[in-house]
């Protein structure tokens, strides 16, 4: 995407700032870094964000498995994953949070693996916001987003755009937007020049 095509993009979304739901699937975008040389921050998210949606907190929601460790019994987080939680409430986004659980495995070093699925909730919300919005904004390239999107689309007829970053978007949202089910796929290093600008 160029920079006209940006610009022609956001002043398009700007036309319904107050009826466009954000989704931002956390551990997706965490990886993005590996395949990108611009450090996509949270801050960065939220800045990104004010361009999308200006409406009701809850329509700009980050998903994210809170650390409290391997412990059971632990009530604190650990002190990385309480930093996100905190810079991404300062964005301005609305937390959906479960406990990321550790589950005994001996083929990993540490002796377990760490697991934290939101696509349900975030699927759910999707269709429970049903009333609330008319063009979803959603930031994975998970391919099991691709169900939801489907749903949201031909049984509500709403608008979905993906953003993710080049080399890691699921076959299946390709083929979706294919389809005619997803507007577009965006990719998120595309708009750094944005960020970099105080002014629209």
């Amino acid at each position: 995407m160029n920079k006209t095509e940006i610009k022609n993009f956001l002043n398009q979304l700007s036309k319904t700032l107050n009826r466009n739901i954000v989704i931002v699937d956390f551990a997706n975008v965490d990886r993005w870094q590996d395949s990108t040389d611009w450090p996509i921050s949270i801050k960065k998210l939220g800045q990104l964000n004010k361009y999308i949606s200006q409406g009701k907190k809850y329509l700009r929601r980050f998903y994210y498995g809170m650390d409290y460790g391997p412990k059971d019994s632990s009530k604190l987080l650990l002190p990385w994953s309480e930093k996100i939680l905190k810079q991404a409430q300062c964005s301005g986004f609305e937390i959906v949070s479960k406990r990321v659980k550790y589950i005994p495995d001996d083929k990993y070093e540490t002796g377990f693996i760490k697991k934290c699925n939101l696509d349900i909730e975030m699927a759910v919300d999707l269709i429970k916001e049903q009333d609330n919005y008319d063009i979803a904004v959603i930031f994975s390239g998970d391919g099991d987003m691709a169900y939801v999107c489907e749903y949201i689309h031909n049984i509500f007829n709403k608008t979905i755009y993906i953003f993710g970053v080049r080399n890691h978007i699921g076959k299946e949202l390709i083929d979706a937007k294919s389809a005619g089910i997803i507007k577009d796929i965006l990719f998120v290093e595309d708009f750094e020049y944005r960020l970099n600008l105080n002014r629209r």
